[in-house]
């Protein structure tokens, strides 16, 4: 017979074969090593089942335990280790960018805020609108006031070469 991977499946009451097996109650403590016939009676007794925990033991071991719960805790534990990753999403404006588009740019930020991304916040210059550097910064300084109430500053507002970039962070 093939060695069963104990992840991938376990018996559960009739579905195990070999008896004697050592049984563990559903509070831990140690039964001993009962006939199979008398450890599903005790299982059955207790309202839960008996799964097979160490199937290449000799004598096999075997729990008391809600299968059906155990199954549920560990598909959440394995759903809880697939964490997403934050991402940092990018929204660009120049110092000429209209009212109603730098609104739509900062409705698409709190959207991302509101996924757990960051948010890199850069004023580009181009041509001569570097000499109006002043400008830029009013712009952004008006969108870190709009998002205010969702986002904190994770990088203050710094000019690199002709660009002012500002990271925000959800809250």
């Amino acid at each position: 017979m093939p060695a069963i991977d104990n992840k991938a499946h376990q018996r559960v009451n009739e579905q195990i074969r070999t008896s004697p097996v050592r049984v563990i109650s559903a509070d831990g403590k140690q039964l001993g090593i009962l006939a199979i016939e008398e450890a599903l009676a005790q299982a059955r007794a207790a309202g839960l089942d008996l799964v097979e925990v160490a199937p290449n033991e000799r004598p096999p071991v075997c729990r008391i335990m809600d299968f059906g719960k155990f199954k549920y805790q560990q598909k959440k534990r394995q759903h809880k280790a697939h964490s997403r990753q934050i991402k940092v999403k990018e929204i660009r404006v120049r110092p000429k960018t209209g009212e109603h588009d730098i609104q739509v740019k900062v409705e698409k930020a709190r959207e991302f805020l509101g996924h757990k991304d960051k948010v890199l916040i850069s004023v580009m210059f181009r041509g001569r609108e570097l000499a109006h550097v002043e400008e830029g910064r009013r712009v952004l300084e008006g969108i870190l006031q709009k998002l205010d109430d969702c986002a904190k500053v994770e990088s203050p507002p710094s000019q690199q070469g002709r660009r002012i970039i500002c990271t925000l962070g959800p809250k």
